[in-house]
């Protein structure tokens, strides 16, 4: 019964993202700074943290499509062979 409590309470903590999400898709989507990326057309530090919640929430099944801003960047950054190498099914320790 512990066990699946802590799985329970994982679970609730990798959904968390979806608050931030809000946010963030809010600021990004009204901001005209915004680009191919999160801010202009170039990768930045913004954009390395974004695709991997990304990537959990995707694997958590949160629903992504009340950010098609974040979606949209999201694929244009995995369009990136950095971004696309360093995915999580590309590990080969990765599960």
């Amino acid at each position: 019964a512990e066990r699946l409590e802590v799985r329970e309470d994982r679970d609730r903590w990798q959904r968390a993202p979806d608050i931030g999400f809000e946010a963030l898709e809010r600021q990004l989507a009204q901001d005209p700074a915004t680009g191919r990326c999160c801010h202009g057309d170039a990768p930045t530090l913004a954009d390395v943290c974004l695709v991997p919640q990304m990537a959990n929430a995707r694997r958590f099944d949160i629903d992504l499509s009340p950010y098609p801003t974040l979606v949209r960047i999201d694929a244009a950054c995995n369009a990136i062979p950095a971004f696309a190498d360093a995915a999580p099914a590309k590990q080969p320790d990765a599960e």
